[in-house]
């Protein structure tokens, strides 16, 4: 410290302990000091300063006097605090004269980062999105689900049909379209406790775990083999149609590439014991939609199958695939690109992932409700095929 500066005020005696530091030497450096409050002496009445309620009890205390004092204790005192900064660098300047302060260049002080919300709201700068949406916004007075209020949604009764057209394609389809996906949802909501998906979800129920985890179980085994064969049903029918293979061709081709065709076969049904899920969409297919060639074609490939075997028929995930895609491409809201671009995504799988997490729920609920206790497989159920032991 190469200066001191001091600020006083009317009231107390402590500046004089400062004066008597400066008479016996204890302060060596230079002092600039200044006690405001100097204009009590124009007031006729008692006046208290400042936050602390500073007053002179004596003239001894009063801002002028102490100026005074410190003045004459050898401190440089300024006439008036307007002048005080003029007296702290004419100081400064002598001290550089005499070599007692050598000057540095100044480092320009850091710049302080406008505060994020403030400079927000200045409109300065704007938060990248983390993510992007564009099929429903909640942050107005009402929920709006692909630009229609959810009173409006209640109101016109779009249905889940409606809802799924919104939240999943962003735009309203016709009510025919909204029927076919209630009947798809309907149709594939169970088929019993022995598929792998109810299965799974028994099993966790009984096991002690959550509605989540056990639904979740059930979903995971979704796929090509279980139920998830609309998407690969869709691709299968949709390239050999869009490359004008005859259905003849098209069943050859897959057979010589050892390849199933999705959507064709059932353990259970065939030909002569139909599937009633698969003949009500077809038929509402047939009788509502635009054009349906997709189903159409699928259904001349399933009658050269069925001549081979009676169960390798159209099944419920080749009706819906098919029918899926034609809706896509003939209800007349969808460009060719949308269309290609839904089938490309998997979006197909849609319809039986919602529709049997009905059931999986239900059959959680069903487990709950008759207190079934924890599941082993039985022991008669199962082939143990262990290697023989080496001598």
């Amino acid at each position: 410290t190469k200066l001191i500066v001091l600020l006083g005020e009317v009231g107390g005696t402590e500046e004089y302990d400062v004066c008597a530091a400066l008479k016996d030497g204890r302060i060596t450096k230079p002092l600039v000091a200044w006690c405001i409050g100097t204009c009590a002496s124009m007031f006729t009445s008692e006046v208290q300063f400042g936050h602390a309620g500073s007053c002179a009890n004596s003239d001894r205390e009063t801002a002028t006097a102490k100026n005074k004092g410190l003045r004459d204790a050898g401190a440089y005192v300024p006439d008036s605090f307007d002048t005080l900064g003029e007296l702290i660098h004419h100081v400064y300047g002598e001290l550089v004269k005499t070599g007692r302060v050598v000057p540095k260049e100044e480092v320009p002080p850091p710049t302080v980062p406008m505060d994020y919300s403030w400079a927000r709201e200045l409109g300065l700068i704007r938060k990248p999105a983390s993510f992007m949406t564009s099929i429903c916004d909640e942050r107005g007075q009402e929920l709006i689900y692909a630009g229609m209020p959810i009173s409006e949604v209640l109101s016109k009764d779009v249905g889940i049909g409606g809802v799924i057209s919104l939240l999943w394609f962003q735009r309203c389809l016709p009510s025919y379209v909204c029927k076919f996906f209630e009947m798809c949802l309907m149709v594939t909501a169970d088929h019993g406790p022995a598929v792998s998906g109810a299965h799974n979800t028994i099993v966790c129920a009984r096991a002690g775990k959550d509605l989540v985890s056990s639904v979740v179980s059930g979903l995971l085994t979704i796929g090509d083999r279980f139920g998830g064969a609309l998407d690969g049903s869709a691709r299968q029918f949709s390239e050999a149609y869009d490359t004008n293979l005859h259905p003849m061709e098209f069943v050859n081709k897959m057979r010589k590439e050892g390849k199933l065709i999705l959507g064709i076969g059932h353990r259970v049904k065939s030909i002569n014991n139909p599937d009633v899920r698969v003949k009500i969409i077809k038929e509402f297919v047939l009788e509502n939609f635009p054009a349906c060639p997709l189903l159409k074609y699928a259904l001349e490939v399933e009658k050269i199958t069925t001549n081979k075997k009676p169960n390798l028929i159209l099944n419920v995930d080749g009706v819906i695939a098919t029918a899926f895609v034609d809706m896509l491409r003939n209800s007349g809201s969808f460009t060719s690109e949308e269309a290609q671009e839904y089938i490309n995504v998997g979006a197909i799988n849609s319809l039986f992932v919602l529709g049997r997490s009905i059931g999986f729920i239900g059959h959680y609920m069903d487990q709950k409700r008759l207190k079934q206790g924890l599941y082993r497989h039985p022991w008669d159920d199962i082939s143990y095929v262990i290697p023989e032991q080496y001598n």
